[in-house]
């Protein structure tokens, strides 16, 4: 899986994973809490709907290691939350991926650096946040009609995506949309803006969309891992730049990075942990 895992960063960054070691029983806990949520009557989900113009947006962001903290208000996800975080482990699911996967090294070997070079620029897993989002498409037989979600790159370290096998991502890919193939049982690996830097544009943060299906619903659970907002400056490491290959990207901070790359996210779904 690393050479397959390195190739696809390199081309096109984005990566299926198989053989991941995540439990099917916590992957199948994930996608009925999502599906059970957006089965509920819409006064019910407005409760929980995001108001972008008001800047009150709710989220559950994690704190994975050593100990698992909550830096957003848990108290309004109680109602679903059990799904998401078993037992007393609050980081549940997103931890997981995370910890199961462990795709760092491999990156970085694929660089030809030591094994936990990548992971330390980005501040280690112990000062990683993670955000899990869950986003719903409605089926629409005129989907030209419909917006799903719009085109953009992801501005952290990586992200992790399950999906409930029905097409509709897609991938910007040597000037044409592509629509990503659904793998059985695997997890989508996506390279963030982050690891584009600090690679120096050796893995690619690739341009990305969601598109609604004419047939079926689409559901996608998303895990993004984002370094420290202001502690860790990202820039090219220094075995990535040469005199023939100079650095592409300014130094900055995550904080900066994500500041001048808002999204417009008024087109995403009502709720996201």
């Amino acid at each position: 899986m690393q050479g397959r895992a390195s190739q696809g960063s390199e081309r096109v960054g984005v990566t299926h994973l198989v053989n991941h070691g995540i439990p099917d029983d916590l992957i199948d806990r994930v996608k009925k809490a999502g599906q059970a949520f957006f089965d509920l009557p819409i006064e019910e989900k407005e409760k929980y709907a995001n108001d972008q113009a008001s800047g009150n947006v709710q989220g559950l962001k994690i704190r994975a290691c050593p100990t698992v903290t909550i830096t957003s208000n848990f108290a309004i996800f109680s109602n679903f939350s059990s799904f998401y975080l078993p037992g007393n482990d609050k980081g549940g699911s997103s931890t997981s991926v995370v910890g199961e996967v462990k795709k760092f090294p491999l990156l970085s070997i694929g660089l030809g650096l030591e094994e936990g070079r990548l992971e330390k620029e980005v501040g280690d897993l112990e000062e990683l946040l993670l955000q899990m989002k869950i986003n719903y498409y409605p089926m629409c037989p005129q989907r030209e009609l419909a917006l799903g979600v719009e085109a953009h790159t992801d501005i952290g370290a990586l992200t992790f995506i399950l999906h409930n096998m029905v097409p509709g991502r897609q991938l910007f890919y040597e000037g044409k949309w592509i629509t990503a193939k659904c793998v059985p049982n695997s997890i989508i690996m996506h390279i963030g803006d982050t690891v584009e830097n600090l690679s120096n544009g050796k893995y690619k943060s690739i341009l990305h969309r969601g598109l609604v299906n004419k047939e079926k619903v689409r559901i996608s659970w998303a895990v993004f891992c984002e370094p420290p907002k202001e502690k860790i400056i990202l820039k090219p490491l220094a075995e990535t730049v040469t005199e023939a290959e100079p650095p592409l990207f300014p130094p900055r901070t995550f904080e900066f990075a994500e500041a001048s790359n808002h999204l417009d996210c008024q087109n995403e779904s009502l709720f996201h942990f």
